[in-house]
């Protein structure tokens, strides 16, 4: 991941959303080579000059301000979190001894994984920042990969991902009825964590391994969706329960490393909450036994 070409991507790509009406500009031209906004438009609106915004815009700069940039947001509209994506991608963090990149291999925190075990009925798991499955506790693995070892996590070589997953592993696509939905967020959230981290090589082999072997994931990053997402509801077609509807939430672990605890529970009285407790009994057989009904 190149950190000017992703700025200039993200730019046009937001550029090419909007008409100069949409930022109270005429329409000066009937006829227009291409959609969207140009270059000077934008340097109109945001009260910068054109050689500005196109230097900015093509990485020939490395000094942008804050009140350049937030410009430059307020004039394409952009989210919030779209505006934190422009100011990484505009002042990327200079890979050196300052900066520590997270760790190739590394481990779920020994007292998250124990507490993660303590919760009977509640799926839970461990992600580091790329989505690497670090831990899960028995629920979490029964709710979304029940067709993989149990153990996966532990080591590297076996570790699941769980963005990799819902765009090359069929089973995994199944467990979501709005898969269209799952899969925009994904990419949008990852791609924040890439602006953020853009010397992260192991990220970019990700971001690289999911473009070459997933055209849906391909055509979704091309498009340089931004969101993160800490909370919210997932719908899940389980094969052993059926549908449930489950509200997550991601707490992110203190440290250097960026791991974020993911917990999905349901609300009370719900067949969602029955559903969970079905899931959570089929533990009491044996775990090779609960496995092969799914082959």
């Amino acid at each position: 991941m190149t950190d000017f070409s992703e700025l200039s991507d993200f730019l046009r790509s937001r550029r090419a959303a909007l008409n100069p009406e949409d930022i109270g500009l005429p329409q000066l031209a009937q006829r227009r080579r291409v959609p969207g906004l140009r270059r000077e438009e934008v340097a109109l609106a945001a009260g910068l000059s054109v050689t500005h915004y196109t230097r900015l815009e093509q990485g020939r700069t490395h000094q942008v301000s804050d009140s350049v940039l937030t410009a430059i947001a307020r004039t394409l509209r952009l989210t919030p979190d779209e505006h934190t994506h422009l100011m990484d991608l505009a002042r990327p963090e200079a890979p050196g001894p300052r900066r520590t990149p997270a760790p190739r291999t590394h481990h779920a925190d020994q007292g998250i994984r124990q507490l993660i075990d303590t919760f009977t009925e509640t799926p839970a798991l461990v992600l580091d920042r790329r989505n690497d499955i670090l831990a899960w506790n028995a629920m979490g693995h029964l709710l979304l990969a029940m067709h993989l070892d149990i153990d996966a996590p532990s080591e590297p070589h076996t570790r699941p991902n769980l963005t990799r997953m819902l765009f090359l592993d069929e089973r995994n696509r199944d467990l979501y009825p709005h898969w269209d939905d799952e899969a925009q967020l994904a990419v949008a959230s990852l791609r924040l964590v890439a602006g953020r981290h853009p010397h992260d090589k192991q990220l970019a082999e990700l971001v690289g391994d999911l473009i070459m072997n997933s055209d849906d994931f391909a055509g979704r990053w091309a498009r340089h969706p931004v969101r993160t997402c800490v909370a919210g509801i997932k719908e899940i077609h389980h094969p052993l329960v059926g549908e449930m509807e489950l509200s997550f939430q991601s707490l992110l672990v203190p440290g250097p490393s960026e791991q974020r605890l993911i917990t999905y529970s349901a609300r009370p009285g719900t067949t969602s909450e029955a559903g969970l407790r079905l899931l959570a009994a089929t533990l009491q057989v044996p775990y090779d036994e609960t496995a092969r009904t799914t082959d």
